[in-house]
């Protein structure tokens, strides 16, 4: 089992409970998922572009992406309905505590200039979206076998009803979010 998991039992959950009076313990909020999405601009110059991308989220989750597709054409990015534009993965279970623990504790200590992450990115129902420059923040990608930098969005989805609850839920499960 996961350490994030057992923090999340011993500690965060208690501590999430005593602060909002839940009076269930089914209203505690808990982490859903994790999304990672690695958008692929530059797929209509090398079409290889979308397998390097999609093997970077695979060696980083340990999981295999799914091929994101256009919906509509966009003539101003060259772009064509059903053209392959990038690449995601859904994080669940002891695959997202261990994802969620690698980032908070290696890879985001390693982002350059780190300050902590924004505590605005919520959407207003529970769930905040951090965006990465580059991957190479994760310790399994080497630098020589990359051929481009790119970056990420990665979302994580919680069944709290407000932002207030969620941040404090990420706040209490490690997440360094900057002093505002």
């Amino acid at each position: 089992m996961p350490r994030l998991l057992d923090k999340y039992n011993a500690e965060v959950a208690p501590a999430l409970q005593s602060k909002f009076n839940y009076k269930s313990p089914m209203q505690i909020p808990k982490l859903v998922k994790v999304v990672l999405n690695m958008g692929v601009g530059d797929v209509k110059d090398n079409p290889k572009a979308i397998e390097s991308a999609a093997n970077d989220l695979a060696t980083i989750t340990g999981q295999k992406p799914v091929i994101t597709k256009a919906k509509k054409s966009v003539a101003a990015f060259k772009l064509r309905a059903g053209m392959n534009i990038g690449c995601k993965v859904t994080l669940r279970g002891n695959r997202m505590y261990e994802f969620v623990d690698k980032l908070f504790n290696v890879g985001l200590p390693r982002v350059r200039d780190f300050r902590g992450v924004s505590p605005d990115s919520f959407d207003g129902r529970g769930n905040y979206t951090l965006g990465i420059k580059e991957q190479l923040i994760f310790p399994e990608i080497e630098y020589d076998k990359i051929d481009k930098v790119r970056g990420m969005d990665i979302t994580f989805v919680t069944t709290a009803k407000t932002d207030e609850e969620a941040r404090e839920l990420l706040t209490l499960l490690g997440m360094p979010f900057a002093r505002s």
